[in-house]
């Protein structure tokens, strides 16, 4: 466990962690002590990861939960099937995110709201549905993965740096709208 800080007994959950940042992330929640969630979309994938990290952890505290974070449904019966299965939702880490790199004239439209919806729209979805149980509480961290391309624009991945820039606006709006609540 880490000296920084103590998360043993908490419930946390990180999109977009069966690989990469957030897999990344999820080991180092779970090295200060919370019980952990990872999701993805590919279950086969999510279930290599899931199995590789409960191997370095006691048993309970790694946990896998495949859903799209970009379909409002799914994310609901994500957040609730942690709820339900794993216990009170404290940390949300909204980490799930992709670029596409293509220059903005031969970018296509699909591709565009692919990026928009995994990078930004997710975060509102999973967040959305986090803060619905973590406000009846009184408290719970919702943490959003943003890039300093939010303040910064490189060519070829405009979908991401649009995404990024509205996840830290995001970000803002969730605080405006639910510190006072305890998150």
């Amino acid at each position: 466990m880490s000296g920084l800080f103590d998360l043993s007994g908490r419930v946390a959950l990180v999109t977009g962690s069966s690989r990469g940042i957030g897999n990344a992330l999820a080991r180092a929640l779970a090295d200060a002590g919370a019980t952990v969630v990872l999701n993805g979309v590919d279950a086969e994938r999510l279930k290599a990861a899931e199995a590789l990290m409960a191997a370095d952890y006691p048993p309970g505290r790694v946990h896998g939960c495949a859903f799209d974070v970009t379909d409002a449904s799914e994310a609901a019966r994500g957040v609730a099937w942690v709820e339900e299965h794993v216990g009170p939702l404290e940390v949300l880490v909204n980490n799930a995110g992709i670029q596409h790199r293509v220059p903005m004239l031969e970018l296509d439209v699909a591709d565009w709201e692919r990026v928009i919806a995994t990078d930004l729209t997710s975060a509102f979805l999973v967040g959305r549905e986090a803060a619905r149980h973590m406000i009846g509480r009184g408290h719970g961290k919702i943490i959003n993965i943003c890039s300093v391309q939010a303040d910064l624009a490189r060519p070829t991945i405009a979908p991401y740096v649009a995404a990024k820039g509205g996840l830290r606006n995001l970000t803002r709006a969730m605080t405006a709208e639910w510190a006072g609540s305890g998150l």
